[in-house]
């Protein structure tokens, strides 16, 4: 059986849980093969935001890469791979990516995944967005990217951050096409 190939980019904004929590759950899919690129920022968020090391969130990936190596395999559009999630996605990273921009790996992954017309998901994690931000998000947006800001719900009625991160995880897998019940859902009254 062939593996769904997910390239998973996470860059420097705040919020390293909701990719930590996403790679935890992919793990749970032998169906499914993740390929993850860490920027420079993103591994010093590590530290201020977790108690998890560099090697465990390795771990979590089935195959990783430097953001610098613009060789790897998921720089090249020949490498076939079915989605791309930037989880979380910096300001600076949606810039790049909307203006084509393709100077690191993250970046130039991106960049394939659109040239190729396959799907990319961004997890914008910025407030408050000014113009630009919104006017990036947009552009993106209308080239056909999904953007799930980490937003909480309340509907499910959350005890826990570890809740509210879940729920962001469940519509990730949701965007994804990975049927999961991770998380509430809303019911009709």
């Amino acid at each position: 059986m062939k593996k769904r190939r997910i390239v998973i980019g996470i860059t420097g904004a705040s919020g390293t849980v909701y990719a930590l929590d996403l790679l935890k759950e992919l793990k749970n899919y032998p169906e499914i093969e993740t390929h993850g690129v860490i920027s420079d920022w993103a591994k010093e968020n590590l530290k201020i935001e977790t108690d998890m090391s560099l090697t465990e969130v390795y771990d979590l990936l089935d195959y990783h890469y430097s953001v610098k190596d613009l060789g790897a395999s998921i720089a090249s559009g020949s490498f076939l791979v079915d989605a791309m999630v930037i989880v979380p996605t910096s300001m600076r990273t949606v810039g790049a990516i909307a203006m084509g921009l393709a100077d690191n790996l993250i970046t130039r992954a991106a960049d394939v995944t659109l040239k190729e017309q396959r799907k990319l998901i961004l997890v914008p994690r910025e407030t408050p967005l000014h113009a630009i931000h919104l006017e990036n998000l947009t552009k993106l947006a209308k080239m056909g990217v999904q953007i799930i800001p980490p937003i909480p719900a309340f509907y499910n009625q959350p005890q826990t951050i570890q809740d509210l991160v879940h729920h962001q995880t469940m519509k990730l897998l949701d965007a994804l096409q990975i049927d999961n019940e991770l998380s509430g859902r809303w019911k009709d009254a």
